[in-house]
């Protein structure tokens, strides 16, 4: 059985109610059989070649054989996952690899950014490039001193051509910063952190643009809602960080601006009062300024497995790509139209 065999009818979605599966154009795995025991924390990017995804996989997270894996769709399918990275030392010493981030810069290779460390608290950033739409892959290096690079979501680019990567730590408190590029991702600075990791603990960001000129950075927090942050410069600096009415069971998220102008997000509409660290339902959400965010779509529900860790771009033909962890076994691929996406029933507005 091949990847397109993998793809489900959209009336065969037996997750969502049938309102809900008509907006959903595709939905597949990326691999049948997966190369590693276990999966996470997935990349997605459009190139000229096509789409390319990528994520860690090994025996569990935390452990030394996780690697950063590859496919490409290609004639309409994915290509074999192929492990392009792993945190081999010049000593012989292995650690494990996190959180790989895709980024096409316009003009320039596609770049994959990944962490190598025995965790969280005590990784640091790497990156390889590819000239090739991700077929072959440079030699590893490392960001600079103190960079981590893009910790889980893509970059953006602002209008003056500035790259823009959310960013965070974990070894002082969850505390969120940005890096920013003016040369096209070959260096990068830093900002200090934006919020002091106690109050509100929070880390890695996505970044939305509004049509003042704002960037918005919303994301991932251990205080059960998202956080949400502002800057009136181009991220040289940010306002205070404060908490949505966006529930977070501690776990990632993404989002982006739309071309239509709408916000998109995909996250766990779940809080701790849910269960520890509650996964089992992964949902899609619509906001028009940012702040409130309506429900639009259930991807997954399934109490006792895990849907966690999306991406989310938006193509050139309009379309949306979600990747996302299934059961920390598969990579889940969905594609939807923003065009079809309409809001929940009153009584399903506010997740769970």
């Amino acid at each position: 059985m091949n990847a397109r065999s993998l793809l489900r009818p959209v009336a065969a979605l037996l997750l969502l109610d049938a309102p809900l599966a008509a907006q959903v154009e595709v939905s597949e795995f990326i691999y049948e059989d997966p190369p590693t025991p276990q999966c996470h924390a997935s990349t997605i990017v459009e190139t000229p070649e096509g789409l390319v995804a990528a994520w860690f996989g090994g025996e569990h997270e935390r452990h030394p054989s996780v690697g950063i894996w590859v496919a490409r769709h290609e004639n309409g399918q994915w290509t074999r996952p192929a492990e392009v990275a792993n945190g081999l030392q010049l000593d012989g010493t292995r650690y494990p690899t996190w959180n790989p981030v895709l980024f096409q810069p316009e003009g320039g290779p596609l770049m994959l950014f990944y962490k190598v460390g025995p965790s969280p608290s005590q990784w640091w950033g790497m990156r390889v490039v590819s000239h090739d739409g991700g077929r072959t892959w440079s030699e590893p290096e490392r960001l600079g001193e103190g960079l981590i690079g893009p910790v889980k979501n893509k970059p953006v680019v602002l209008p003056n051509g500035d790259i823009l990567a959310g960013s965070s730590t974990e070894h002082d408190g969850w505390r969120v910063h940005f890096e920013r590029s003016t040369d096209g991702g070959k260096t990068w600075t830093r900002t200090p952190p934006v919020n002091d990791g106690r109050q509100i603990g929070a880390i890695q960001p996505s970044i939305l643009f509004h049509p003042d000129g704002r960037l918005q950075a919303i994301g991932r927090t251990r205080q059960d809602r998202l956080f949400t942050i502002e800057s009136r410069d181009g991220g040289h600096t940010w306002g205070p960080m404060s908490l949505l009415d966006v529930p977070n069971p501690s776990a990632g998220t993404d989002a982006i601006t739309l071309t239509d102008g709408r916000h998109l997000l995909a996250y766990n509409p779940t809080t701790s009062a849910d269960g520890d660290n509650d996964r089992s339902t992964l949902s899609v959400a619509l906001s028009e300024d940012g702040v409130h965010w309506q429900q639009v779509l259930v991807l997954e529900n399934e109490p006792g497995k895990e849907f966690s860790y999306p991406a989310v771009i938006q193509t050139s033909d309009g379309l949306v790509h979600i990747t996302y962890t299934w059961d920390r076994k598969r990579v889940k691929h969905v594609v939807l139209d923003p065009a079809k996406l309409q809001a929940a029933a009153p009584d399903q507005d506010r997740p769970r």
